[in-house]
This record gives C-alpha cells, sequence and structure tokens, in this order.
C-alpha cells in the first residue's frame, strides 16, 4: 500500500469564533490552504480567512457526500475538514473511517451537541439513552422510548419532519405525559435558544434546522381525578427503572379483567403482581373488594403502594414474598380465600403448585386467568385445571400499534400473550 504522507484534520467546533478554538487548533487553520466546510455555514467559517495572513485559503463547500470523499482523495496536502462536536459521535468520523485508513486521520472533538445542552439545563447525563434519527429510521428511536429511560437525547433531521415524528411516537406509546420535551437549537452558537415544548399544542413554526431534543422523565403529582373508569394508560402505573416494561400491557390488562367477571364484593389475589396494574385496575373497578397481591420482588410493596395512591384505591394486603415459600410452610393466616386469582410471573412448576394449592379453597363460580408466554406449559396447565374441575378457555391475545414514521405509518407488534381461563 502507497504511504500517504498528507493529513486530514477533522476539528469539531462548537462556535462560529475563531478565538474559540484552541491556540493549537488556531495555528493549523493558519497553516493549512484547503478547508472543507459543511455547506449549512459555509460563510461564517469562510470569514475565518480574515485571521489568515500566512497562507491563502481555498474552500470546499461540502454536503458530507461522495463529492466530499473525492474531494479529499484529490488533495495532495494537508487539509481541515471542519465539523460539529465530536466528529465520531454519530457525525462524519464514521464515513472516513469506512474511506480512508487512520494514519491519514486526525480528530480534535469538540463537545457534543448533547453534552452542552445537559450543560444548559443543568440535568445529569452519564445515565441518558443517545438516539439519532438523522438520516435514519426511527426504530432505535422508538425501542428506547419503549425503554422509557429518566432521559433520552435525540439527534433530529430537519429534511425528515423528525420533530413530528417524536411528538407522534410519544403520543401512541402513550407517553406525551411522561417526559418534558426540550427543544435545544443551534447549541453553543450565537442563536442558541432552549425551550420547552407543549405538546398539546402545534410546534412552533420559527424552528431553526439545527435542533435536538432533549426528553427528561417529568416531575408531576399525578391525581386519579381524570383516570379513566377502565383501561388505564400503561404510563400511569410506577415500573422498576431498570424493568420498566415489567407490568402488564394495557391491551392485555383489559381481556384479563375482563376474562375474571369482577364481582361486587369478594377476594382477587394478584400473585406476580410487579407493579400492580391488574390487581389494582380490578380494585378500581370493585371497589369493595378485598385485594391481596404477592410478588417476590424486592421494592414491589413500594412500587405498588404508589400505584395505590395513584389510582386511589387501597390494597388489603401487599406480600413481598415468594409464593412457594408461602404455599410451602403454609403460611396462609394473613389470606383471605380467593374468589378471583391472577397467576403471572412465575415457572410452570410453580403455577402447577399454586393451582393444587388453591383448588381446596374455590368453590363454584370462581375463576383464575393466567397469562402465559411460554406456548410449551399451556398444555399441562390446561390439563391440571380440568382435573380439577375447572371449566377452560384459552385466548391468544396478539395487538399491533401504529407508529408514525418518515413515510407514513407502520403497524408495531406487541408480543403475544395467552390467556388461560379457568372457571370452576
Amino acid at each position: 500500500m502507497t504511504e500517504v504522507n498528507r493529513k486530514i484534520h477533522v476539528i469539531g467546533i462548537n462556535s462560529y469564533k475563531f478565538e474559540d478554538l484552541s491556540f493549537k487548533l488556531q495555528n493549523l487553520f493558519l497553516e493549512t490552504e484547503n478547508i472543507a466546510v459543511p455547506n449549512s455555514y459555509f460563510e461564517e467559517i469562510k470569514s475565518w480567512r480574515e485571521n489568515s495572513l500566512k497562507k491563502k485559503k481555498l474552500f470546499f463547500s461540502s454536503n458530507s457526500n461522495r463529492e466530499l470523499i473525492n474531494w479529499l482523495r484529490s488533495q495532495k496536502t494537508d487539509v481541515i475538514l471542519i465539523s460539529r462536536g465530536d466528529p465520531l459521535w454519530f457525525g462524519i468520523g464514521r464515513i472516513l473511517l469506512e474511506n480512508f485508513s487512520k494514519d491519514e486521520l486526525s480528530f480534535y472533538p469538540s463537545n457534543t451537541c448533547i453534552q452542552l445542552a445537559f450543560s444548559k439545563l443543568k440535568i445529569p447525563w452519564q445515565d441518558t439513552i443517545n438516539v439519532s434519527i438523522h438520516g435514519r429510521d426511527p426504530t432505535k428511536l422508538v425501542e428506547a422510548l419503549k425503554a422509557r429511560p429518566s432521559s433520552l437525547a435525540i439527534i433530529t433531521d430537519s429534511n425528515n419532519k423528525s420533530l413530528e415524528i417524536i411528538k407522534e411516537n410519544l403520543s401512541e406509546l402513550n407517553l406525551i405525559n411522561f417526559y418534558d420535551f426540550w427543544l435545544c437549537e443551534e447549541i453553543g452558537f450565537g442563536k442558541e435558544n432552549i425551550r420547552k415544548l407543549n405538546l398539546k399544542e402545534s410546534l412552533p413554526s420559527d424552528i431553526s434546522s439545527l435542533n435536538i431534543v432533549v426528553l427528561t422523565k417529568t416531575k408531576k403529582n399525578y391525581s386519579n381525578d381524570n383516570l379513566p373508569l377502565f383501561g388505564i394508560s400503561d404510563h400511569i402505573f410506577k415500573t422498576f427503572d431498570d424493568r420498566p416494561n415489567l407490568l402488564t400491557k394495557r391491551e392485555v390488562r383489559v381481556q384479563i379483567l375482563a376474562d375474571l367477571e369482577l364481582p361486587n364484593n369478594g377476594v382477587i389475589w394478584d400473585i406476580g403482581a410487579g407493579c400492580g396494574s391488574i390487581g389494582l385496575e380490578a380494585l378500581k373497578l370493585r371497589p369493595n373488594l378485598d385485594l391481596f397481591c404477592i410478588d417476590k420482588r424486592f421494592g414491589s410493596k413500594a412500587l405498588i403502594l404508589e400505584n395505590s395512591e395513584r389510582l386511589g384505591v387501597k390494597p388489603k394486603f401487599i406480600c413481598e414474598e415468594d409464593i412457594n415459600n408461602i404455599l410451602n410452610t403454609k403460611n396462609l393466616s394473613p389470606f383471605e380465600k380467593p374468589n378471583r386469582l391472577v397467576i403471572g410471573g412465575c415457572d410452570k412448576k410453580t403455577k402447577l403448585q399454586i393451582i393444587n394449592s388453591m383448588d381446596q379453597w374455590m368453590r363454584i363460580g370462581d375463576i383464575i386467568v393466567i397469562p402465559i408466554i411460554d406456548f410449551q406449559t399451556i398444555k399441562e396447565l390446561k390439563e391440571e385445571l380440568e382435573d380439577k374441575n375447572f371449566k377452560t378457555n384459552l385466548n391468544l391475545i396478539q395487538t399491533y400499534k401504529s407508529l408514525s414514521i418518515a413515510e407514513g405509518m407502520r403497524l408495531e407488534p406487541n408480543n403475544p400473550v395467552f390467556l388461560l381461563k379457568a372457571k370452576k
């Protein structure tokens, strides 16, 4: 391979001011003749030549495309390529490394626009999820939103209606009220502007094409005054921060509550309750029920209590214990006999043990509902229930959610769930 002597110096900037460069980079600019600059701020950087007394400047207006690569290859002496922030962070760096050897390239990163935005917002960003939809499919954005991180930084694209897509995705995933939406424009530059948008209103018409979005989890007091009677949105329920999807989704929860045929009075057990979404919504529908929540995860009791306050209901008893320990020690004195039983969040062996233990307590008309994601366990559970004189019914719940993309809309499938209903 022919040795390449010239260098491509890739300089990240956060300002259009020449004096904001380090002395080393100022001298590099003064010494270098050929400069490539993104066309979006070509004139601003071109004005730097007023500071150059040593060499004339030849500026190349860059679109970060094949034409730029060909121009760089044609240069026989050192060149400078101006970039924004850190060229190796969702920037031109990746493309350059695909087309040139590492020996040809030198990178001089500046602060990223995300880093600057969080410094202006005065918010820690070590746990922030970073996503770019600049020239990219928004699939990764949807995946990140589903995880519901405490903060999310999004590099946008003015050419594909990015802000509208973000807004629509938040609405489609029922997260409009979950995040504060910060629009950060021209961060670090003279026309810098940061504003918090109300997504229930139309987007402003005066938005700079150089923008990013920061989503931060909103701090709000939940009121149960405006909650619907049935089908409460997932975002209302607080979940474990490291397992945000550990709740029964609204579409499945609605069907479980319907299958339970909730009576006006009685006792319902929610085993593997997680954040308590099923049992607590059942209690909201039927306030005279006695709800017993059981979950082995440390912290589940506090989580269920928090969600109880959000829904304005009060469980009879919350047990932070493995159901196997409760059944094996026969420590059932705090519990009343269930008329309705939901069995989730445990393996097949545990489900079978629960069915065997609870069968002696349940009477004619009592109902068990078991959400199942493992197809292999259905047959054995169904047969066990039928041997104990339960009439069973199996239902597959498969739902799709519409999600906006640059080209229009696509349907995103939710995980399929089997619901095994058994009535004594």
